[in-house]
């Protein structure tokens, strides 16, 4: 190889940080960086998002994990809230119209715990006060003139009928199913035996006289039921009066407090009615909660404890919260979100109250915000579809799934739902975000805002200043040891690598972290006051070791040359071409040989791993792209008569993406021309129909690849890389890589064209078109074209052969 081709320099190869350029001895000097660097787009798209109140701005934020997103989020957020007011309370109340739809009341902040804490101490105090009203002299007294009373109309209706019924020589019986009257004589009742020896006329006229006393007797006790309804509904009065005067104190003191507030003033009115008409019914459901006849735990509240139906049940608690709430919620379920309604096991039976009524995550930001997790959210069964539902309403109604898809049959309660203001942003892939705006056609009128955040920023508008403010600002929470100038420009170098591009730098914040962390504790484990860039790098050889077992696995099989690729000779129709591999964080290159075979054909180029179903669509696409290549640049004046085919060598797996075509290209020009390809050099790259070369990924990784093979067998200075030109600016290689490049034992070449990359590869001139329109003499083009025109003639000679043998005419 002559030193006229074109390669890359060292220099060209990383853009190092020079650890002079940094104005500090150490991150301890620097003032942390507030806030984040390079996601301006993203920022404005929250502050926005969160400060549109119209409806359905709610807010999705999308990007790589790692950048920081849950952090921002959160902090734009409480920024934003600081500045809104306190919102409401939230309480559920019995309905003592309808039970099974309690009532929802909002309460300034603060006086909903103050509503719950004085509704407890009433109640206590009316637990106490009612017996002790009843057990009065004067309520006794009171009782006992009624019920005196009522006796004595009973009495005197009695003595009546007996004083008429002994003018008439009769008297009044008490028996068992009543009142009745017999016969008397000489003051004794008459016996049967004798009443029946009495003359007939005068046995008439004694029955003739009980049948008159008797329906006086019953006209008479007609009225009783009357007066025991009488007599009962004074007791009920007594009762009620003497209860409205025993509670009527201990609320009226509670009503007074929370006179600013009509609500809790007709609630308690309401408590004080119900109060009046069913307090005997209540002391009685306590009797039996006290003699073991109900067992505590067996029901709800309301069951087991009669005046907790006048209890308060506080679901939304903002006394101590200084500003709007910013709520995250980590798992995302149906009632975790909207809240849900729980229930207790009576005698086989699930029972439920009010007071069992559960808030959710909605309930607790409402007025606020809440941040999800998009994907978790989407796993859980039924909990994207009721957000929606709560978006689209803008109320918060509780409903259990199970009643919907009559999973359960039990008694449930149907709350009044509650106003609904808050607003939420989800978190997730970009993935996720397209696939609800296409799948989901509510999607977009609910998430009206996208905030994207970014991988990576620009290296040149970030600026080395304001990223090492922001590596002070993260070592400082991470609690570490400060970092030197040499180990943070060792930091800003890894930060470029990983953001695959020497002009912009990594905003994987996550990654960065790891890095910081496991830097410092190698310091450590030294003693160092300070991070160098040798325990950076240190790091980073660390983190690359503990992944890299696979990467030596498949290097090893080349080295033993049981995976056969050569690192020096010629050979036609064969190139290495370089692939790279991901799992997870860790990511390497890998030669592989690819070889292409021709022959005399209908110009069909076989992929060999299209197939045999292991070429993915990307790969097939940039072998079908081969074919029009060639009929472009060598089929104008003659048909393709070419049978071919190319394959990647010893693969077992799938093979997708387009990075190999222009390798594969070469393998079949060389094939086509007969000229011998140089087994040293390595390739990567696409390739358009035009023949340009183009870029593609994981550039640094292949080169590396292959450059540890070339190690491993030793460097010649033959060795090297053809890459996309438009790479160059990709390119952040290891230290070892750049300083073989600088002794000029390996070489990059930088490759735009495949009439470039044919050259170094051959050491054959291209050629052009000259004005005759043909190729130079000894060209690789000229050869190719020979190649094709012969196998063209044959194919002519061919079918004329084949249409004489046959008495047809020969055709081309």
């Amino acid at each position: 190889m002559t030193s006229s081709l074109p390669y890359l320099s060292a220099d060209q190869l990383c853009r190092d940080c020079d650890p002079d350029s940094l104005d500090f001895e150490t991150t301890a000097d620097l003032q942390p960086l507030e806030g984040v660097l390079g996601q301006e787009r993203a920022l404005e798209a929250i502050r926005f998002g969160a400060a549109m109140k119209h409806n359905g701005y709610n807010i999705f934020v999308h990007g790589p994990s790692g950048t920081g997103r849950h952090t921002v989020v959160e902090s734009l957020l409480r920024e934003r809230a600081g500045k809104e007011p306190v919102p409401d309370d939230w309480v559920y109340l019995n309905n003592f119209r309808d039970p099974y739809c309690p009532k929802a009341m909002a309460l300034p902040a603060g006086r909903g715990r103050a509503l719950a804490t004085a509704m407890d101490a009433l109640i206590e105090d009316i637990r106490q006060a009612i017996p002790a009203a009843f057990d009065t002299d004067d309520f006794r007294n009171r009782v006992e003139a009624i019920e005196e009373a009522f006796r004595e109309r009973q009495q005197k209706v009695l003595e009546a009928a007996q004083a008429e019924a002994e003018g008439h020589g009769l008297t009044i019986l008490r028996t068992p199913s009543g009142f009745a009257f017999a016969p008397v004589a000489d003051g004794e009742i008459i016996k049967p035996e004798a009443f029946n020896e009495l003359p007939e006329e005068r046995r008439k006229e004694i029955e003739k006289a009980i049948e008159e006393q008797q329906k006086k007797l019953q006209a008479s006790l007609q009225q009783m039921p009357k007066w025991d309804k009488e007599r009962r509904q004074a007791l009920r009065e007594i009762g009620q009066e003497t209860i409205a005067f025993a509670i009527g104190h201990p609320i009226d003191e509670m009503k007074a407090a929370f006179g600013d507030l009509p609500a809790v003033q007709e609630h308690l009115e309401v408590i004080r009615q119900d109060l009046v008409e069913n307090v005997h019914g209540l002391l009685g459901q306590e009797a039996a909660a006290a003699s073991g006849a109900a067992t505590p735990g067996e029901g709800s509240r309301h069951e087991a404890n009669g005046f907790a139906r006048y209890a308060v049940n506080l679901i939304v608690d903002n006394g101590d919260t200084a500003n709007a709430p910013v709520v995250y919620e980590d798992h995302p379920t149906h009632g975790n979100l909207i809240g849900r309604v729980e229930h207790v096991s009576r005698m086989g039976a699930l029972v439920t109250d009010f007071s069992l009524i559960k808030p959710g995550a909605l309930h607790r930001a409402n007025g606020g915000y809440l941040v999800l997790d998009a994907r978790k959210l989407l796993t859980e069964p039924f909990a994207w579809e009721a957000l929606k539902r709560v978006l689209r309403a803008r109320e918060i109604r509780l409903e259990t799934p199970g009643e919907g898809l009559a999973l359960i049959n039990t008694v449930s309660l149907t709350p009044e739902p509650i106003p609904l203001a808050t607003k939420v942003v989800l978190i997730g892939e970009p993935r996720i975000y397209y696939l609800l705006s296409q799948a989901d056609p509510e999607f977009e009128t609910l998430f009206k805002i996208a905030a994207d955040f970014d991988a990576e920023g620009k290296r040149g508008t970030i600026g080395m200043t304001a990223y090492a403010r922001l590596l002070a600002g993260m070592i400082i929470r991470a609690r570490l040891r400060p970092f030197d100038r040499s180990g943070v420009a060792a930091v800003i170098e890894r930060a470029t690598r990983l953001a695959g591009d020497s002009e912009k730098l990594s905003l994987d914040l996550q990654r960065v972290t790891d890095l910081l962390r496991e830097a410092d504790f190698i310091a450590r484990e030294e003693r160092s006051p300070a991070v160098r860039a040798s325990h950076v790098r240190a790091a980073i050889a660390g983190q690359i070791r503990r992944a890299d077992k696979l990467r030596e696995r498949m290097h090893e099989s080349i080295e033993r040359n049981i995976v056969l690729v050569d690192t020096e000779g010629d050979a036609v129709g064969q190139v290495n071409g370089l692939s790279v591999y991901q799992l997870g964080a860790h990511a390497f290159g890998k030669p592989t040989r690819i070889t292409a075979r021709v022959w005399l054909g209908t110009g069909k180029v076989v992929d060999i791993e299209r197939e045999v179903d292991l070429g993915g669509p990307l790969h097939s696409k940039g072998v079908l792209i081969l074919s029009g290549f060639l009929g472009q640049r060598y089929g104008g004046a003659m048909p393709l008569s070419l049978g071919a085919s190319l394959v990647f060598e010893q693969s077992y797996g799938g093979v997708d993406g387009d990075s190999a075509s222009s390798a594969e290209l070469y393998a079949l020009l060389s094939a086509l021309a007969e000229l011998p390809i140089r087994q040293s050099l390595a390739v990567t790259g696409s390739v358009n129909q035009h023949g340009h070369v183009q870029a593609i990924g994981g550039v640094n990784e292949k080169i590396e690849g292959f450059f540890d093979i070339c190690k491993a067998r030793g460097l010649t200075g033959e060795q090297g890389v053809l890459i996309p030109a438009a790479n160059v600016t990709h390119l952040m290689l290891r230290h070892d890589v750049v300083e073989a490049v600088r002794k000029d034992r390996f070489r990059i070449y930088p490759v735009a064209s495949i009439d470039q990359g044919i050259e170094i590869l051959t050491g054959r001139p291209a050629g052009a078109r000259g004005p005759d329109g043909a190729y130079p003499e000894g060209s690789v083009n000229r050869l190719v074209e020979d190649r094709l025109r012969r196998f063209a003639d044959a194919r002519r000679h061919f079918g004329a052969s084949a249409a004489a043998g046959t008495g047809k005419p020969g055709s081309e």
